[in-house]
C-alpha cells in the first residue's frame, strides 16, 4: 500500500524534504502559504498542489510541517482548518519546525485528543543537508509513533534518534544552537586574531584543523569567513530567533546562558550591520568593523 504523506511549508528546508518523499515512492500532497512555491515543487517532483491545509492532509497516513516559528505552528495546527482538525484519526504528526519545547507539548496534547500522534524532529544540518538527504533529527514523542515516523524521516535523514518524551526534540535543538554559536564566535576571533596577527589564515586553519581546535565549522565555514563571502547558510534572522527559544527555555529551567546571551547580542550587531540574512559565521565582520 503506497503511503500518503502531506508536507505543509516548503520552504529551503521543506521543499527538498517533500522532494526526498516523492523520490523515495510516497504519495505526496503539497501545501505552502504561497501557492506559486507548491508549482515550483511540481516541476521537480512528482506529487499533488493543495489549495488547503484540509485538502492536503484529510487522508494522510502522515502529515510533516516545517514552517517559521511557534505562531506559524499554531496557525497550521490548530482551528477548524488546521492539521490537526483535518488529519485523519492515526495519523501520525511529524513537525521539524525548530519551536519551543511548550508548543510541542500543546499541539501533542490536541493531536493525541484526536487520536493521532505527534513527533516534535528539529532538524541540523542546513539547506546543503536537506537537499543531500543528510539530515540529523532529534526526536521527542511516543516510542510507538516514533517507531512508526522514523522509517519516513530516513528518507532525507543520515540519523534520526528519539531523545525522549514530547518536547525532548526541541530541546536538543537547543543545545545544538547554542553550541553552535559559542564555536562560531570562537572561530570568528580566532580568525580575526590569525589576521590581525599578520598570519595566512588558510595556513593557520589547516594546521590547527588537524588537531583538538577542529569543528565542523571550521572545516565548512573558515575559508568563507576568511573571504567575507556569507550569502548562504543559515541566516543570521533564523539563528536568533533560535537563540530566542534557548534563552526563554534557559530562564524556565533556571539554566546559566552567559555566552550564549552575549553572542545573541553580537547577532543583533550583525544584522544592524545590514547581515540579517548572511550565513551564522558572519559573526567575523562584526570583529573586522569595531577593532
Amino acid at each position: 500500500m503506497t503511503i500518503t504523506a502531506s508536507f505543509i511549508g516548503l520552504g529551503v528546508m521543506g521543499y527538498p524534504m517533500a522532494g526526498h518523499l516523492a523520490q523515495a515512492g510516497l504519495r505526496v500532497k503539497v501545501w505552502n502559504r504561497t501557492p506559486s512555491k507548491c508549482q515550483q515543487w511540481l516541476k521537480d517532483y512528482s506529487g499533488t498542489a493543495c489549495a488547503s491545509i484540509a485538502e492536503a492532509v484529510g487522508d494522510a497516513d502522515f502529515v510533516l510541517t516545517c514552517v517559521g516559528a511557534d505562531k506559524d505552528l499554531i496557525e497550521v495546527f490548530e482551528g477548524p482548518d488546521g492539521i490537526i482538525a483535518n488529519a485523519p484519526r492515526g495519523a501520525t504528526l511529524i513537525d521539524h519546525t525548530t519551536a519551543s519545547a511548550g508548543v510541542a507539548e500543546r499541539l501533542a496534547q490536541a493531536a493525541a485528543a484526536r487520536g493521532q500522534g505527534f513527533i516534535d524532529a528539529p532538524v541540523s544540518g542546513g539547506q546543503q543537508g536537506a537537499e543531500n538527504g543528510q539530515l540529523t533529527i532529534m526526536c521527542g514523542g511516543d516510542a510507538a509513533h516514533y517507531e512508526r515516523a522514523r522509517p519516513v524521516m530516513a528518507h532525507y535523514a543520515r540519523a534520526v534518534n528519539l531523545m525522549g518524551p514530547t518536547g525532548s526534540g526541541q530541546k536538543t535543538k537547543m543545545v545544538n544552537q547554542i553550541a553552535i554559536a559559542g564555536l562560531v564566535q570562537g572561530l570568528s576571533e580566532a580568525l580575526h586574531f590569525a589576521e590581525q596577527a599578520g598570519l595566512d589564515a588558510r595556513k593557520v586553519v589547516d594546521v590547527i584543523s588537524k588537531g583538538a581546535a577542529q569543528s565542523w565549522q571550521m572545516e565548512n565555514r573558515s575559508g568563507t569567513m576568511i573571504d567575507g563571502e556569507f550569502n548562504h547558510g543559515f541566516a543570521v534572522d533564523w539563528m536568533r530567533k533560535d537563540l530566542a527559544i534557548c534563552l526563554e527555555e534557559a530562564r524556565r529551567i533556571n539554566a546559566s546562558l552567559p555566552v550564549t546571551a552575549l553572542v545573541d547580542q553580537f547577532y543583533a550587531d550583525v544584522q544592524a550591520m545590514g547581515g540579517r540574512r548572511w550565513d551564522t559565521s558572519s559573526l567575523i565582520e562584526r570583529l573586522r568593523k569595531f577593532r
